[in-house]
This record gives C-alpha cells, sequence and structure tokens, in this order.
C-alpha cells in the first residue's frame, strides 16, 4: 500500500484541451543512440520505451529531427519524410499500450550537428558562430527562404506525428540546438527580422510554435498537446541569462502551449546572471508562469522524497530521467509503498534486466560523472 505521504505524485492532471494524466510523473526526453542506420526505430529502442512506460503519465520521446540536416546523433530516428510515420506509430503504440500520453520531441541541431550526419556536412545556423570548444566547425548562416522552409518542416513532423498516433509534439528549444541558437546573442548575430534585438531573436522560436499550432488545428481530430522545452541559461558571454529567459518565458506563455519544460541537470539550481533572486531557477519560472500555462521540473530527481520535495514547490508536474535508466520501476515501487527499494545508483551488470540499448549503455558506463554508481 501507498505511503500516503506521496499522494500527491499520483494526483492525475489535466492538461490541454481533454488530456487527462494519471499521475504527476513524466519521462525526461534524453537520446539514446540506438535507431537503426536508415532513421527508424530500432527493435531495443522500442523494448526500452516499453519498460519505462507502466508506470509514469507521460513519456517525452528522445527528439526527432525534422529535416535531413538537421540529424544530431548517430543513432537518432527520423521524422522528417512521411516513410518514417510507421515506424514513429510503432514507438507511440508501444508506448500507450501501457497507459502513459506519448509526446515526441521535434528538434533540428544547427551548429551542433556532426558534419559526418548530413549532406556533404553542410552545418547551418542563425549565424556563422561555431560552438565554444576547440575544433568546432564554423556553421553556414541560414538564408530566409531556408529559414521559412525549416519553420514548415516542424510542421511537417507534427503533421506525421499526429498520423502516427501521438498525444502531442514538444518543441526542442533547449539543449543549444538550432531553436535555441536563434534566440542566443551567442549564436544569433543576426540584422534581418530574424536577428538583432531580444524581441528579433525570437520570432523564429515563435514562428515554429504558430506554425506547429496552425497544423494542430488543421489535423489534428483528439486533443493533441504541443509543449516547449528551454534551458534557462548559456555560459557563454554573450549568452542567455536568465532575464532573457524570462522574457521568453512571458512571449512563449501568451501563445496557448500546453505546458513549459525546463532542461535543467539539477533542479534547484540558481541563476548565475540576469537577475538577483536567491530562489532556483524553476522557482523563479513558476512564479512568473503562475497558472498561466503548467511547467515540467526536471534535475537530479532520485527517490521518492526528493520528487516530492520539487512537486511541493508548486511546479506541477516532475520529469524523471536518468534515474527512469537506473530503476525502471520506480513509479510502482513508489505506488506500492516499496519506496525504499528504489535503486539511486547504475549497476554495470544490470544492462539486460533494465532494457537498456548497447549504444545507450556504452555511453553512460563510458562517462563518468554522468550517472550515480559510475566512476
Amino acid at each position: 500500500m501507498m505511503n500516503l505521504k506521496y499522494a500527491s505524485l499520483f494526483e492525475s492532471f489535466n492538461i490541454g484541451k481533454g488530456i487527462r494524466l494519471k499521475n504527476r510523473i513524466v519521462m525526461a526526453p534524453m537520446t539514446n543512440f540506438s535507431s537503426n542506420p536508415d532513421g527508424t526505430v530500432s527493435d531495443a529502442e522500442v523494448s526500452y520505451y516499453k519498460r519505462r512506460s507502466n508506470g509514469v503519465g507521460m513519456v517525452i520521446t528522445a527528439c526527432t529531427y525534422v529535416t535531413v540536416n538537421g540529424k544530431g546523433f548517430h543513432g537518432e530516428f527520423g521524422g522528417d519524410r512521411d516513410e518514417m510515420i510507421p515506424s514513429l506509430h510503432r514507438l507511440a503504440s508501444a508506448i500507450k499500450k501501457r497507459g502513459a500520453k506519448a509526446i515526441l520531441q521535434i528538434f533540428h541541431g544547427g551548429r551542433e550537428v556532426p558534419p559526418e550526419l548530413v549532406p556533404n556536412g553542410d552545418i547551418v545556423s542563425a549565424s556563422n558562430i561555431p560552438s565554444n570548444g576547440e575544433g568546432k566547425p564554423v556553421p553556414r548562416a541560414l538564408t530566409e527562404t531556408e529559414i521559412e522552409s525549416i519553420i514548415r518542416d516542424f510542421g511537417e513532423t507534427t503533421r506525421r506525428a499526429i498520423k502516427a498516433g501521438f498525444d502531442g509534439v514538444e518543441i526542442h528549444g533547449a539543449n543549444g540546438y538550432l531553436i535555441q541558437q536563434f534566440f542566443s546573442p551567442h549564436s544569433n548575430r543576426r540584422n534581418d527580422r530574424w536577428g538583432g534585438t531580444l524581441e528579433k531573436r525570437l520570432t523564429f522560436p515563435l514562428a515554429v510554435v504558430d506554425e506547429i499550432k496552425k497544423v494542430v488545428f488543421a489535423y489534428a481530430k483528439e486533443p493533441f498537446l504541443v509543449g516547449y522545452r528551454f534551458s534557462p541559461e548559456e555560459p557563454e558571454t554573450p549568452g542567455i541569462t536568465m532575464a532573457d529567459t524570462l522574457e521568453l518565458v512571458d512571449a512563449l506563455t501568451k501563445k496557448g502551449l500546453d505546458y513549459l519544460h525546463v532542461s535543467l541537470m539539477d533542479f534547484w539550481s540558481k541563476p548565475k546572471r540576469g537577475i538577483e533572486d536567491a530562489r532556483s531557477r524553476i522557482q523563479i519560472i513558476q512564479d512568473r508562469v503562475g497558472d498561466r500555462v503548467p511547467l515540467i521540473g526536471v534535475g537530479s530527481i532520485y527517490s521518492a522524497d526528493d520528487a516530492l520535495r520539487a512537486l511541493e514547490t508548486g511546479v506541477p508536474l516532475i520529469a524523471l530521467g536518468r534515474e527512469l535508466i537506473i530503476d525502471p520501476d520506480w513509479v510502482q515501487k513508489v505506488e506500492q509503498g516499496r519506496e525504499s527499494e528504489i535503486v539511486t545508483k547504475i549497476n554495470k551488470n544490470h544492462q539486460h534486466e533494465l532494457e537498456v540499448p548497447n549504444p545507450l549503455w556504452e555511453k553512460i558506463i563510458h562517462s563518468p560523472g554522468w550517472f550515480p554508481g559510475v566512476e
């Protein structure tokens, strides 16, 4: 029997127009490097998602690229053409059959794309500014026509997600990829309608939102969610500050989105620049958003007490990422009063039991500090 202390984690939640989540726990989007070479979802990926879809209220998938020159990872599945709809359907149905809502995260890698993954090594971004770091390729600035084409690509991938049976899409505007590159003063040095002032740097992200919402209105016969994920700060100078992000949040809340999702490694991390505030970034954002749009919080939440403490900040939905890889039965253990049995460190001998695909497992085991338990 569940410890009543954690009952609030299992309250249902109405999101969007007509979608009800069975609890407040979300599986965070995590790249798994494990798709087939042709961009279709692999058997190993389907097993991985099946294993983690029984307990949570909603699963947000790894990102899928909306156009061929936006593929950001080896082993990433595609949504860039209609031939991918059966592959996407296979993933959506695997998640939904286990009681979770299925959300497809969609993105374009921009200047973060490995040259070998795109035709002719043609890396594009808002401007011809490379990422910080030695040997980073210099991207080519997108033309006006190309920008408008990519915006339509986001809409087309949304149409495919609808046809494939997903319950929504999450716009990946975080982690330094193309949408964030247009918002960032580091990567966007344009002086046209797509850049310059903060307001103009918002043009591309908001145009993507508008295009996706237009497609949803035209094609979705059932309730369909549109969310947006963002990173609140960048380390670069110039770069996105917390003050910039609050302007982004204000602009996004006016767009009628179904949720916002903050991308953080630590739920309790505090702002570094842009505002003077002793609270965590998520608490500041939650205060700014209020009840205008639901917020998903994430970042180093491992135990049931971690999740409860996070929920008590007023953030209505809590996402687990690494912890659901470490312990796919996290939700069921809390629900059954077995929270003391939750595993919070990766066991190097349990890959088969955890149903983690080989490419992802290799990344975990050979990346000290990324997962607890990997030294």
